[in-house]
């Protein structure tokens, strides 16, 4: 019996100690997964883990322990680590609609698996060149999923192949209101990248669910938009196993 209370203590204060390190992921009917944190980022110390590609006029800071992003002509904003193999991505985002100069609803959009096939071992070799200009992206290789496009009209996934040509598949060209973006309000996002699987969620709803039989495994995460004023918070990354 004493045994008993001590295992069970010992497991309660395991629990408190490591919260939210790993955890079970439901990936669909047939597969589970255990996730585990490799990284995680609550901006309360800066942006020293960020690379920052913006066009003239915006700003990108670390405003009350969020990342704060005011963009007039378009930015992406890296995070500086190679990810590799199966991962799940979380973070929460807030559009603002407040009638600020760029409080525009549109474009929360993001990058993730990415590499240059230019500089296929420094994604940041023509960082410069880039400049947060979104046409100068189109000859990366990644995936980019565009929520809220054109002025709060279109949400669109890609698979961008590295060549100029990333084609837009007719099911992942979404216009209904339930895809779009809803303002002045906290929406969890969850990307997972497991294999061939791809899914991007919004508040628990999959919105994407694509199988890429040549799947990309390795590359960069970055957070994408233009013209829109925007808060970032509670960024992770899990490992899937």
């Amino acid at each position: 019996m004493k045994q008993t209370s001590l295992s069970l203590l010992l497991v309660m204060l395991l629990s408190v100690a490591y919260p939210q390190t790993e955890k079970k992921l439901v990936i669909n009917d047939t597969l589970r997964a255990i996730a585990s944190l490799l990284h995680k980022d609550n901006f309360k110390n800066g942006l020293e883990n960020w690379k920052v590609e913006q066009m003239p006029g915006g700003i990108v800071t670390n405003t009350k322990g969020k990342l704060e992003i005011t963009d007039v002509a378009g930015c992406t904003i890296w995070l500086q680590k190679q990810l590799e193999g199966p991962i799940m991505i979380q973070y929460d985002a807030y559009v603002i609609d407040e009638g600020g100069p760029q409080d525009r609803v549109s474009d929360l959009n993001c990058f993730w698996m990415a590499k240059d096939p230019e500089n296929p071992n420094d994604l940041f070799g023509n960082s410069e060149k880039r400049g947060g200009k979104f046409s100068n992206y189109d000859s990366l290789r990644l995936y980019y999923m565009g929520v809220g496009g054109h002025d709060n009209t279109k949400t669109r996934f890609r698979r961008y192949l590295g060549n100029g040509d990333r084609p837009l598949l007719p099911k992942h060209d979404l216009s209904e209101s339930k895809f779009l973006i809803k303002p002045n309000k906290v929406t969890k996002i969850k990307i997972i990248a497991y294999d061939g699987i791809i899914q991007y969620y919004r508040d628990g709803q999959c919105i994407i669910d694509f199988y890429d039989p040549s799947p990309y495994t390795s590359g960069y995460f970055g957070f994408r938009t233009v013209n829109n004023h925007m808060t970032i918070d509670n960024f992770k990354v899990f490992r899937l196993e």
